[in-house]
């Protein structure tokens, strides 16, 4: 007799697939909500910066807030460029940035370059750990830091100009030194980071390239040139664009908090993001730090766009997209 047909139809291969679709969406649902619920719904904000955002008492919420509120048009965005300070905050917030990134490019690189030819591992381990640790350190602490060295009264500085016999220096009140301080801040404490970026991209390339430039008979800083370097360029790449997209930002903490909100030293000191805090406190005007903060994402935006433009176009393969 014939065997009985096997009735049961096997899955067949789209719901297999939309299966495999569904477990792979459902992996990516928490950082797909996440996202945006505190990136893309907040965005609505964005209207804040064309209207004279007040608080009303009868129904004080958000959205009746902005409901109510009247549309100003730019009005908001004037205040940054028709004030005294608009070129001295503007120059210190982009010229800082182009140095920084500059500096923190060239550094970083030799760093993890150096650290990469440590062979004992202990000594690597760290060198790595302490440079990476004052990235963790908030630029509250790293103010007191700073304080110990430039505080008129007990200050290590200043006890040191006494001692040898020099005219003592106010570091709170003389504005000509602080771009060195600042830029010597924001390495010491941003450049442990970059390096292990660029470390760990270093170590990712393949030994045998190496021992292939060895055999040929390259020596050790050849090896770095020739393969080192070029191997690491799309990380370098990439952070140089995404650095370049915050040009017109710029880090609130080091220029407010380690300089102590001195007066006398906005001249080097003053950028958008402290210019805007002050503002909001003398005039609690909503709309103008929405104004603000739309400026810089643009500007940002615009700077991001155009490097990775430039860099799509020397080499398609180290640019974001």
């Amino acid at each position: 007799m014939p065997k009985a047909l096997n009735t049961a139809k096997a899955p067949s291969k789209g719901f297999a697939k939309r299966k495999k679709n569904l477990i792979l969406l459902s992996m990516v649902a928490p950082g797909a909500i996440w996202l945006i619920l505190l990136r893309y719904i907040p965005m609505f904000g964005i209207v804040i910066a064309f209207k004279d955002y007040k608080f009303y008492s009868k129904n004080p919420t958000f959205i009746n807030n902005i409901i109510h509120s009247d549309w100003v048009g730019l009005k908001n965005f004037e205040f940054l460029f028709t004030t005294t300070d608009s070129w001295v905050m503007i120059r210190n917030t982009i010229g800082y940035n182009m140095l920084w990134i500059g500096l923190g490019l060239v550094i970083s690189v030799a760093f993890a370059l150096m650290l990469n030819e440590i062979t004992n591992k202990f000594v690597a381990k760290a060198h790595q750990t302490l440079m990476f640790f004052p990235y963790f350190l908030s630029w509250i602490v790293v103010s007191y830091f700073v304080m110990a060295f430039l505080d008129p009264t007990r200050g290590l500085l200043p006890h040191l100009f006494k001692d040898w016999g020099l005219e003592p220096v106010n570091w709170y009140q003389d504005p000509k030194p602080w771009p060195l301080i600042l830029t010597i801040s924001n390495l010491l404490k941003n450049t442990g980071y970059s390096t292990i970026l660029y470390l760990a991209a270093i170590t990712g390339i393949d030994k045998s390239q190496y021992e292939a430039a060895a055999i040929d008979g390259a020596t050790r800083w050849k090896q770095i040139i020739y393969i080192t370097i070029p191997c690491i360029k799309p990380m370098i790449a990439v952070l140089l664009i995404m650095n370049l997209g915050k040009v017109f930002n710029s880090d609130f903490g080091l220029f407010f908090t380690v300089p102590k909100n001195s007066g006398p030293l906005f001249p080097t000191t003053q950028t958008i993001d402290t210019y805007v805090h002050r503002a909001i406190f003398a005039t609690g005007s909503m709309g103008m730090s929405a104004a603000a903060s739309l400026l810089q994402n643009i500007v940002g935006f615009v700077f991001l766009m155009g490097a990775n433009t430039i860099v799509r176009k020397i080499d398609e393969d180290s640019s974001l997209f």
